[in-house]
């Protein structure tokens, strides 16, 4: 591990950043190299700056967390993802650890806490709230948790590691707007049967009956913002 840990604080929040900024500049072997308030500017920054760990949000403009942690690990894996969210629930945990996340915390996680996670992710270790694990502790660990789910996951416990995908989440973003799959199906290029494919593959992920249940879903763990949504009317 070099003597200085590079981090780069991904969040759309300016007083947050800044909590966070200040926070680690106490710290005498971290730096921060960057902040970033949308997805794709974190994506670019990464590019440039180089860092060791990402502090993550998921409820970004452009581009959500979960999908610039995907892209990230899929193309730098040695950069560790340590995700900072209000959407704290176990499923949302399953999504962050499958894009590639090495540690999930809620933004209320005590400073010293925080501090203790991010040298533990630089040692190769995991993290959920204020646990850390080895790989082998976070695999009972998920499986444990997985099984208190009960029903048809016990059976097949990798469909909930399953994030969309970049396609499924476009799509499902469309929907969220009161998009019909033929409209979504004109907007992309794409056949109005691929969107019908893409839409029981985005039903069958989130193990919701319908359309509307995964706008929802998406909405309430902060995979699509809220304003054109709310705009179409739908609630949550």
């Amino acid at each position: 591990m070099s003597d200085e840990i590079k981090v780069l604080i991904v969040d759309d929040h300016p007083l947050f950043r800044q909590g966070l900024s200040d926070l680690l500049s106490t710290e005498p072997h971290m730096e921060v190299v960057g902040e970033a308030a949308d997805g794709e500017v974190a994506i670019e920054m990464v590019y440039e700056v180089h860092p060791d760990v990402i502090l993550m949000d998921i409820n970004l403009p452009t581009i959500n967390g979960l999908q610039v942690t995907r892209k990230i690990k899929s193309q730098m894996s040695d950069i560790k993802v340590v995700v900072i969210t209000g959407y704290d629930d176990a499923e949302q945990v399953f999504h962050a650890l499958r894009a590639g996340a090495s540690a999930y915390c809620p933004k209320d996680i005590p400073p010293e806490a925080l501090i203790r996670i991010i040298h533990a992710v630089m040692d190769g270790k995991y993290a959920v709230g204020d646990k850390i694990m080895t790989y082998d502790e976070l695999m009972a660990w998920l499986e444990e948790k997985i099984g208190h789910f009960g029903g048809p996951l016990v059976g097949d416990p990798e469909e909930l590691f399953i994030p969309l995908s970049p396609r499924e989440m476009e799509i499902l973003e469309h929907v969220t707007k009161g998009l019909s799959n033929k409209e979504i199906a004109y907007k992309l290029g794409i056949s109005h049967q691929t969107v019908k494919n893409h839409m029981t593959a985005i039903l069958r992920k989130l193990r919701v009956d319908d359309r509307t249940q995964a706008a929802v879903y998406a909405l309430r763990h902060g995979w699509v913002r809220l304003e054109g949504a709310a705009e179409q009317g739908v609630n949550i």
